[in-house]
Order: structure tokens, then sequence, then C-alpha cells
């Protein structure tokens, strides 16, 4: 079916049979991308949240692949606006592959501790933000090892590359033919209204030397083209990946600056926000504050600094060691006014990984 049928705000064709698909991550727009790669064996990348499932099955039967025709499923890590519908497309799918870094594999086999935990955590707004992880049949799981093939067919593939830093899961993709690598959240978020470029650095397994090794990796595999998660393709590579690394260390500085301060986390977040948000045109004051709005929902300011301080405390400990350490994840725990927040912090309290 050509593309030029579908809806201009759910599927943006990107070249080379390449289509970012927005699935409307809690009904917001351009939160969270799946792409599909429309090649002889087509393959899907990221899911989206279980309640995006429906999204993505009507654009993907748009762009004419029907439920016997999706060979491959991958998600760049299990985190659940990027994994959250992988059951739901696997049933809708019955022939694909779901594809995912060998630490993530179990809790997509059996997700019953991931989303116990999950409600523990938000009770009855999970169903809003993130719906239900269903299970993925053991059998059509293929866990990759550090790097690892995807076959695309006519020769075509993705070659993954783990790519941890933001999680212990985590791959980044490159497609053999166009040179296109799916970053995940390896390379933070992209705002494509400002070209604004923030880290993503949640808690458990945020650490930055891994985190920029992996940026370096990344820059090192020669892209032609970057497609971000959240959200979009950046044909600047260099730039791109440049300031990505660059931000992370300025919100580690921050970060590291304001917990030497004794801040509360309240208080740290805000002094992190206030000392970095004029690095940002989404936050600017001629800016639309539907922009800053939606940029600090894909990057929440308190997940990352929540992340930054507790790769500090095991890093840098304090004199006051764990005490501090329990009164910032206890102050983040109740926190829920962020989705990103809370999916985050199941992992550090539920002991998930």
């Amino acid at each position: 079916m050509d593309e030029k049928t579908t809806s201009p705000d759910i599927i943006t064709p990107l070249g080379h049979e390449v289509f970012q698909i927005d699935t409307r991550m809690a009904g917001y727009d351009g939160i969270t991308a799946g792409y599909l790669v429309r090649s002889d064996r087509p393959c899907l990348v990221e899911t989206g949240t279980a309640p995006s499932a429906p999204v993505v099955r009507d654009a993907l039967a748009r762009l004419g692949v029907g439920a016997d025709d999706l060979a491959t499923v991958v998600v760049t890590h299990i985190h659940l606006d990027h994994a959250g519908g992988a059951g739901d497309i696997a049933a809708m799918y019955p022939g694909a592959q779901i594809v995912v870094h060998q630490r993530g594999a179990r809790h997509l086999a059996d997700p019953s501790r991931l989303m116990a935990s999950a409600r523990a955590v938000y009770g009855n707004t999970l169903d809003r933000f993130f719906g239900v992880l269903a299970p993925v049949p053991a059998d059509r799981i293929v866990a990759l090892e550090d790097t690892g093939t995807v076959d695309l067919g006519g020769g075509r593939r993705l070659d993954s590359y783990y790519s941890p830093g933001h999680a212990k899961h985590h791959i980044g993709l490159v497609d053999s033919d166009t040179g296109d690598l799916y970053t995940g959240d390896a390379a933070g978020v992209y705002i494509p209204e400002t070209g604004d470029v923030r880290p993503a650095t949640p808690p458990p397994d945020f650490d930055l030397e891994v985190a920029l090794a992996t940026v370096r990796r990344f820059a090192a595999l020669q892209p032609s083209r970057l497609l971000f998660s959240h959200y979009g393709p950046v044909a600047d590579v260099t730039a791109t990946l440049h300031r990505s690394a660059e931000e992370i260390r300025v919100w580690v500085d921050e970060t590291r600056r304001a917990r030497a301060a004794g801040l509360d986390l309240d208080h740290a977040v805000a002094m992190v926000v206030e000392r970095t948000k004029t690095r940002y045109a989404a936050f600017s004051p001629e800016a639309d504050p539907a922009l800053g709005a939606k940029f600090d929902r894909i990057s929440g300011s308190a997940s990352n600094v929540s992340g930054i301080v507790y790769w500090l405390e095991k890093t840098e400990p304090t004199p006051t060691g764990g005490l501090l350490h329990l009164s910032w994840w206890i102050q983040v725990l109740r926190s829920r006014h962020s989705p990103r927040i809370g999916r985050d912090v199941l992992w550090i309290v539920f002991g998930l990984g």
C-alpha cells in the first residue's frame, strides 16, 4: 500500500523502506517512536507500551504488513516505554521472533515480577502510562549476546551492539544497507522541533564511564543517521553524539555539585534544572511551554538526577553513606507525578534487572 495514503502524523517515511511510527504513548504525540524496516523480512524496532500496540498494528497494516508478514521485532531494551507492547505485538504477529539482549530476555518471557513491582509503584495509573506487559512465548525470544545479527532478508541485516550506560540490557542496531543507527536511549533524547539533546540517566544502571564509552562506540560505528526512540531521525551524527556526551558530563557535574551541597531531591533537581535550562531551546522564554513540558516528559529531570546520584553513591560515597542514599530513594518512590521516575525506580526498589 502506498505510504502517502497513511496518516502523516502517525507514519513518517524515512527512505530506504524505513518508516517512523508514532506510538502515541499515553495519548501524547512525539514521545516514543517505533520503526518499521519494510524489507524482505519486515522488522519492527521498538513496540512502545502495551496500550500503543493497536496503534502500531494499524500503522503496520497501512504499510502493507499483515499478521503473517512481520518477521522480527527488536527492542533496544526492556523499559516499558520501549518493550511494554512486546507481548501484545507477539500475539498479533504469531510468526515474528522477538529479539532482545540476553539480560532482558527473562523479563519478556515472565514479566510477572516486573509488573507486580510496577503496580506497587503506580497503582491504577499504571494502566494509563504503560498498561500490562504480556508474556512473550519463550520459544519465540531470540536473546542476543553483546554482538549479533538480525536477518532482514535479501542480504540486508541489523547488526546489534551491546550499549549499556542507560540500561544493562541495552543494544544499538545498525542497518547494513542504510547505515542508520537505532540508538534507543543510549545517546539520550532528541527534540526535533529544536534540535536539543538531553541525557537519559535513570537509576539503577546509569554509569558515567560506561555511558560515555557507549557514545564513543556509536561514533566509531560511523553511522549515516541516528534514529532516536525519543524522538526521530538525526542526520548530523558527529555533532549530535558530541552533544550527547557533553550533556551527560554536564548533568553529572551539576548533580555532583548539588549533592555536595547536601540538598534533598526536590532542591537538587531544581538546582540542576536551573543551571542547565539555558542549554536547551525548548526551555527558552520564546518557546512554546508545551514543548518544554514534552521534553521533561521524555527526559525527566528528577529521573536523571536520581540516576546520577545513585551512581555517585556507589562510586563517591559520602560520610553519611546509606542514610543519604535511603532518603533520596524514599523521595523518588513517592514522586509518582512522573511516569519515567516510577518506571525506573521499580528496578531499584524491587531488585529487577
